[in-house]
């Protein structure tokens, strides 16, 4: 199997609620619209908002790495609804959660400059 794109879609129970949230709110950007949805860019993939659905996360998550977390915990303030505070995860990532209007939880991360996520595996240290 050769996947050529792929994309997250989530089937919003108010899908204006939704679409203002993500464009509006975390201030995504557009792809593309058609008539009944809007697919966003979301980092080097995709997310679709189409149609409608129940309102339940059902198991789904977005973790979105962003540059700067206390920055984009300041930019969002009192705009979204916080799961969790921002904070050091034991695994040494800086996160925080927040939910969307279907209480889809989004992970918004940084990655510390000494994290290994950002070891360049193609360099030999040890030399």
């Amino acid at each position: 199997m050769e996947v050529l794109s792929s994309r997250v879609l989530i089937r919003p129970s108010d899908p204006e609620a939704s679409l203002a949230f993500y464009r509006d709110t975390l201030g995504l950007a557009i792809h593309r619209t058609f008539p009944g949805g809007t697919v966003f860019f979301l980092g080097n993939g995709f997310l679709e908002l189409s149609g409608t659905g129940e309102g339940s996360a059902g198991g789904v998550s977005l973790w979105l790495q962003v540059r700067d977390l206390a920055a984009a915990a300041a930019d969002l303030g009192d705009a979204v609804t916080v799961l969790r505070e921002p904070r050091r995860e034991p695994w040494g990532l800086d996160e925080m959660w927040i939910a969307d209007p279907d209480g889809v939880p989004i992970v918004l991360v940084e990655i510390p400059p000494d994290h290994p996520l950002r070891t360049d595996v193609r360099i030999d240290v040890s030399a």
